[in-house]
């Protein structure tokens, strides 16, 4: 039987203030601008929460690998936003020819519509991992409901499609709210956000963003590219095809080892997931 779902201390905290808000201003009709002051408070430290991808306050987060995996020398290279037929081949080779293992955040929109190429990605020794379905802007701003309905339908497309169920998530943008945790706990996935980005979406410069991603690369660190929806080059080249050469020259070079997320959390207890797959 999956462990209940146990609320992170803000979360908990956040129930007692609103608790206390609504019994003091019944007991006291006065202090109605004290309640509500604190209400708003307490909903501005949530919000900030869910804009701080690192952040812990909404509950579990893997942003770097545990101690184990450093003294491995292990990084993980996540790569989001795909498959995308005209980037994802070239990215595959390239880990090919430096032996290397990645985890690929899929979207599940997207997957349906090249399913083969999400297959190529775990026959090549990689993971497919969960991204959501819609990679919807609005997705911090979803209810429970729209937010398991997006997350397991994504579980089940590219499950369906790998044969392997993914055994991470990650938000658009990383960007979430306090429903996410017991969500993603009743489906058994693990929030997993990044150590280093170099916003490769937005940012075309390839020394600018090989410089963000490998001057401080050291032991532990979770790598987050994109070979989905990827910035340009100058060239018009995908930026991460232009630095994804020399990122795996300075992972030789600092005697790190790439691993798929599964593969460096394999010392962590893991979530079961509930029996019951209502939407």
């Amino acid at each position: 039987m999956a462990a209940r779902w146990t609320p992170a201390p803000l979360l908990s905290a956040s129930a007692a203030v609103h608790g206390a808000a609504v019994l003091g201003t019944l007991a006291v009709p006065a202090a109605w601008p004290w309640a509500v002051g604190a209400l708003v408070a307490n909903h501005a430290l949530l919000a900030g929460a869910g804009l701080w991808p690192s952040s812990h306050l909404l509950g579990p987060n893997l942003i770097r690998l545990p101690e184990a995996a450093v003294q491995r020398r292990e990084i993980a290279l996540t790569i989001d936003d795909g498959p995308d037929p005209a980037v994802t081949p070239r990215v595959l080779d390239l880990l090919d020819a430096a032996g290397v293992q990645a985890s690929f955040f899929c979207i599940g929109r997207i997957a349906e519509q090249h399913p083969a190429l999400c297959r190529e990605i775990v026959q090549r020794g990689h993971r497919v991992e969960n991204h959501g379905h819609a990679h919807s802007n609005a997705f911090s701003l979803f209810g429970p409901g729209a937010m398991r309905r997006d997350i397991q339908r994504a579980q089940a497309t590219l499950s369906d499609i790998t044969g392997q169920a993914p055994a991470f998530f990650r938000a658009t943008a990383g960007l979430r709210n306090p429903f996410l945790d017991p969500v993603l706990h009743r489906l058994g996935l693990r929030l997993a956000t990044w150590t280093r980005r170099a916003y490769d979406t937005r940012n075309g410069n390839p020394e600018r963003v090989l410089q963000r991603l490998a001057a401080p690369l050291a032991a532990g660190d979770i790598v987050l590219a994109h070979d989905g929806h990827a910035a340009r080059t100058p060239a018009g080249e995908p930026v991460l095809l232009a630095v994804l050469p020399r990122l795996l020259q300075t992972i030789r070079e600092r005697q790190l080892r790439p691993v798929t997320l599964l593969q460096g959390t394999i010392d962590m207890p893991f979530p079961v997931a509930h029996s019951d797959h209502r939407p």
